[in-house]
């Protein structure tokens, strides 16, 4: 139990501004600890990419915002909410199931993996949400489909199956699909790791025009650099579950302040 209490006045209208908030987070998986006290702040409307080398903890983030994963300490907030907790008086309670089907409302997310239903056609795999969870009339959940799966470049894909569509269709109907929930947070998971190489592009040039043309936060975990460089407002490093720097993409990219930083990039860049 957390008292609300202990929360001091400005600190709580700082909390309240942010749409994500992970206060002194951490996670742990037997002995390995992947987050330690993880401190991070994402104010409404701002794209963060996440870099950092594998098993830093940047994909345990995400999973904790969809509530795979159980942190084993602190507070995470979404939309100046709890997510794990709820209020109860001037206390945080662990959450009821019910608040985190409410909360999980909020969020989207798009795998590595695309997840389609493979027994769907492309049209029903963007409804189905919607439809089930939302609530929203199988009509004008229709109509909203077809206007994603158009705006993603699949318009003539709708009564296609999963299996007949290459990758970076699967993924781009994922990317559909979570945006059809309408989410006040989008993440992004290495969207194009289980890619072929030549089917890369057209995956994270969707991506790179939501993050110019929609006002969502966007929380995008990528090994790609130069698409976290143009697409968005500031690239946090992380390294042993910790963030060890921060800042614009310009800065981080040109003239990065830390070592762990430079050697992470420098590798990288080579080896692409």
């Amino acid at each position: 139990m957390v008292r609300l209490d202990n929360l001091g006045g400005q600190e709580a209208t700082t909390k309240t501004a942010m749409m994500v908030r992970f206060d002194q987070v951490s996670k742990s998986f037997g002995m390995t600890k992947v987050l330690n006290e993880l401190e991070l702040e994402v104010p409404p409307g701002e794209k963060l990419a996440v870099i950092g080398p594998s098993g830093s903890g940047k994909t345990t983030i995400l999973r904790l915002l969809m509530t795979l994963e159980r942190p084993n300490a602190g507070i995470i907030e979404v939309d100046g909410e709890p997510l794990w907790h709820e209020r109860k008086g001037n206390q945080l309670v662990p959450a009821s199931e019910q608040h985190l089907r409410r909360m999980r409302t909020k969020i989207g997310m798009v795998f590595q993996q695309f997840n389609l239903f493979p027994h769907m056609k492309v049209l029903r795999n963007v409804m189905e949400a919607p439809v089930r969870v939302l609530g929203v009339p199988q009509e004008q959940a229709e109509a909203q489909a077809k206007r994603l799966l158009d705006m993603v470049g699949l318009s003539q894909k709708l009564d296609a199956y999963p299996a007949q569509l290459s990758g970076g269709q699967q993924q781009r109907v994922a990317i559909a699909r979570a945006l059809a929930l309408k989410p006040k947070v989008m993440l992004f998971d290495e969207v194009t790791s289980a890619l072929d190489p030549e089917l890369v592009g057209e995956v994270l040039q969707v991506v790179r025009e939501l993050t110019h043309s929609r006002d969502m936060t966007m929380l995008m975990v990528t090994h790609e650099m130069r698409f976290a460089r143009e697409s968005s407002d500031r690239v946090v490093m992380f390294d042993h579950g910790k963030i060890i720097e921060a800042g614009p993409p310009e800065l981080i990219f040109t003239n990065p302040a830390h070592e762990r930083t430079r050697g992470f990039l420098k590798a990288v860049l080579e080896r692409g």
